[in-house]
C-alpha cells in the first residue's frame, strides 16, 4: 500500500530530542541552561516568544501549572521509575519527603524541603514533557528577573506582600504591569495560579538567581516494564476478591471523575444541597447558569452542571467527598490508588454490581438489567501520558482472561475546530513508531452528538500522536495539516501499538501502514479539543476549560459506557 508519509522534516525538534537524551545518559546531573539554545531554535508553538526579550507569560504559566509549587525553590529534579530505583542510586526513603502535586500534571513527586524533587516517571514521554517544561521555565524566569529586579518594583511587591494578603489587585496590579511592561491580564493570570503567594514568589524571582539541574536515574525499556509490572501487582493486591486472570475486561482510559460520577449518580441525589451551596457560595455566573438550565434558557446539561458544581462543594466540605466515595462503593466502583510507582489510579467495576437505578439516566440502554448475569469488569485507568499508555495496556492484557473492548477518551489539540469540540479519528499517525494506523473506530458522530451541548462532533478524522506538548512548532503542524491531520494528541499511537500486539503474533512494526481493521474487539477513540495551537500562545496556560470543559468530557464518557453496556449485552445474549 502506498502512502504519503506525514514527515515533519523538522530537524530542530529532532536535534533538541537528541541533545537532552544524550546529556541524560550521564550519571551526573545536567544543568537545564545547557538546553536553552536548542529549545529556542525549536520555535515551539507553546513557547512562541522564547527568543524575545519580553516574557512569554503563556509559556511561563503553562510551566508552573505542570510542576509543583516548590518549583521556584528547586536546584535538582531527580527522575526515576520506582522507589527501588531511587534507593539503588542513593536516594533512600524519598517517599518520606513531602508529597507535592501540580495542578496540570499527575506525577508522584516528593520534595525534600530544601532544593530537591524526586519525580516518578512511567515512560520516556515523561522526560519529553518534563525537560521542555523546565527549560521554558528557566528561560522565562530569567526574563522576569530582569524586569522585576528594580527598586520601584521590589518596593511595590514588598508593599503588596505586607499589606494586601500577598496578591496584587486593582491599582497595585496596574502599577506593577506599567512598571514591568507585562500586560495586566498576564499578571492577573499568574495571580490566579499563585494566590496569596504571588508577591512573595515574584520577590524571590527578582532577588535570587535559580539554576535548575536534572538527573535521570534509569531509562531502559526494561526499567519502565519493571515499574509497570510493580504498578499492576499493586492493583491486584488491592482486589483480593477479584481474580483478574479469570475475568474478561473492558479497558477504558479516561479520568477519575466522569465514569464514577455517571455510574454512581451521587451529584444528582444531592442536587438540593448543591443548589444551596451555589446560591450561598457560587459565583454570579455559576448561579445564573444553573437558573438558566432550570428555566431552559440555555441548552446546558443539568447533570453535567451538577457534576461540575459537586467538585466545588467537595473543596469546601471534605465530608461530601467521604459520602461520594461511599456511594461509589455501593455502585460497585473500586478505586485503587497508585503506590510506590508512577501516579496512575485505577477504577475496577464489576458490571454485575452496578446500581442501575441510581446512575445517570443517559446510560440506560435497552435490557440493561440483564447485566447482572455478566462476569466482565470495566477497568478504567487515569489516562497515562504518551508511551506509558503502551506500557499500561500491554501489561494489563498479559494478566487478564480476555479484552472485550478498548475505549480511549483523551485531550487533543485541534487544527480545524474549537475548544470543546469532539474528534473521532479513523487514522492515527504515531510519531513514536512512525506507523500510520488504520482502524475501525467503533464510534461515529451520532454516538456522541446527542450528549454534546456546546461543541461539534467530527468523525472520520486523522490524528497525529506527538512526543510532547512543547515538541511542536508551526512548521511541524502545517505539514500535518496539509496532509489532513487535524487532531494532535499523545496517547492514541501507543495504545494502537499495544492493540497490535494483542491481535498479532509479533511486536508492533515501525514506519509502516498498519491495518487494524476487523479487530476481534471494539476499539473506540474519542478526543475532545483542549487547545487550538494555530492561535499563537493560546494554550491551557493562557486559559482554562472550566465549566464548559465538562461538556465534551461527559458526552464522550456517556458514549463509552453505553457502548460497553450494549457490547456486553450482546455477549450475554449469545
Amino acid at each position: 500500500m502506498d502512502r504519503t508519509v506525514p514527515t515533519s522534516g523538522n530537524e530542530e525538534i529532532n536535534l533538541y530530542l537528541r541533545t537532552y537524551y544524550s546529556l541524560l545518559r550521564s550519571s551526573r546531573e545536567v544543568q537545564i541552561k545547557t538546553l536553552i539554545e536548542a529549545h529556542k531554535r525549536m520555535h515551539s508553538a507553546l513557547h512562541v516568544a522564547a527568543d524575545e526579550p519580553q516574557p512569554d507569560m503563556a509559556a511561563f504559566i503553562y510551566a508552573i501549572l505542570r510542576m509543583p509549587a516548590c518549583l521556584d525553590r528547586l536546584r535538582l529534579i531527580i527522575m526515576g521509575q520506582s522507589e527501588q530505583v531511587f534507593a539503588q542510586h542513593g536516594f533512600t526513603n524519598v517517599e518520606s519527603w513531602e508529597p507535592v502535586t501540580a495542578p496540570g500534571r499527575r506525577r508522584r513527586s516528593f520534595f525534600d524541603g530544601h532544593d530537591q524533587l524526586a519525580v516518578y516517571i512511567a515512560s520516556r514521554s515523561d522526560i519529553d514533557d518534563i525537560v521542555p517544561i523546565l527549560v521554558a521555565y528557566q528561560i522565562e524566569r530569567r526574563k522576569l528577573r530582569q524586569l522585576l529586579n528594580k527598586e520601584n518594583v521590589i518596593k511595590e511587591l514588598e508593599r503588596v506582600r505586607d499589606s494586601k494578603g500577598g496578591m496584587p489587585s486593582g491599582n497595585s496590579l496596574v502599577r506593577l504591569a506599567h512598571m514591568t511592561e507585562i500586560p495586566v491580564e498576564d499578571f492577573h493570570r499568574v495571580c490566579q495560579v499563585w494566590g496569596a503567594e504571588t508577591a512573595e514568589k515574584f520577590l524571590n524571582i527578582a532577588q535570587t538567581k535559580q539554576e535548575i539541574s536534572i538527573r535521570s536515574l534509569a531509562g531502559s525499556l526494561a526499567d519502565y516494564k519493571r515499574a509497570t509490572r510493580r504498578w499492576w501487582r499493586s492493583v491486584e493486591r488491592h482486589l483480593p476478591d477479584i481474580i483478574m486472570p479469570d475475568r474478561p475486561i473492558y479497558f477504558v482510559s479516561s479520568n477519575t471523575h466522569s465514569l464514577p460520577n455517571l455510574l454512581s449518580g451521587y451529584a444528582l441525589h444531592i442536587e438540593d444541597r448543591i443548589q444551596t451551596f451555589i446560591q450561598e457560595n457560587g459565583s454570579e455566573d455559576l448561579t445564573q447558569e444553573y437558573n438558566d438550565i432550570l428555566e431552559r434558557n440555555v441548552p446546558s446539561s443539568r447533570e453535567n452542571f451538577l457534576y461540575y458544581a459537586l467538585k466545588k462543594l467537595e473543596q469546601a466540605d471534605p465530608e461530601v467527598t467521604a459520602a461520594r466515595l461511599e456511594m461509589e462503593r455501593v455502585a460497585g466502583i473500586v478505586r485503587v490508588p497508585s503506590e510506590h510507582a508512577f501516579d496512575i489510579e485505577v477504577q475496577v467495576i464489576p458490571l454485575r454490581n452496578i446500581n442501575f437505578n441510581g446512575m445517570d439516566t443517559r446510560l440506560r440502554v435497552s435490557g440493561i438489567e440483564q447485566l447482572y448475569k455478566s462476569d466482565a469488569l470495566i477497568v478504567n485507568v487515569d489516562y497515562p501520558l504518551g508511551m506509558a499508555a503502551y506500557q499500561v495496556l500491554t501489561e494489563i492484557a498479559r494478566n487478564i482472561a480476555e479484552v472485550r473492548g478498548v475505549y480511549i477518551m483523551g485531550k487533543a489539540a485541534t487544527l480545524n475546530g474549537r475548544i470543546g469540540d469532539v474528534m473521532i479519528p479513523s487514522v492515527v499517525h504515531d510519531e513514536h513508531t512512525l506507523n500510520t494506523y488504520l482502524f475501525d473506530n467503533c464510534f461515529a458522530a451520532d454516538d456522541v452528538a446527542p450528549y454534546l451541548v456546546y461543541g461539534t462532533v467530527m468523525d472520520n478524522q486523522k490524528a497525529i500522536t506527538v512526543p510532547g506538548t512543547f515538541l511542536q512548532n508551526e512548521g511541524y503542524m502545517s505539514v500535518f495539516y496539509h496532509e489532513g491531520y487535524t487532531d494532535m494528541e499523545m496517547e492514541a499511537g501507543p495504545y494502537l501499538s499495544g492493540i497490535y500486539e494483542m491481535v498479532r503474533p509479533k511486536r508492533h512494526p515501525s514506519n509502516e501502514v498498519v491495518n487494524l481493521y476487523n479487530s476481534p474487539f471494539p476499539v473506540g477513540i474519542l478526543h475532545y479539543a483542549s487547545d487550538t495551537p494555530f492561535s499563537k500562545g493560546k494554550n491551557l496556560g493562557a486559559q482554562n476549560l472550566s465549566y464548559f470543559g465538562m461538556d465534551p468530557t461527559y458526552a464522550t464518557m456517556v458514549a463509552i459506557l453505553r457502548a460497553i453496556f450494549e457490547t456486553e449485552l450482546g455477549q450475554i445474549g449469545k
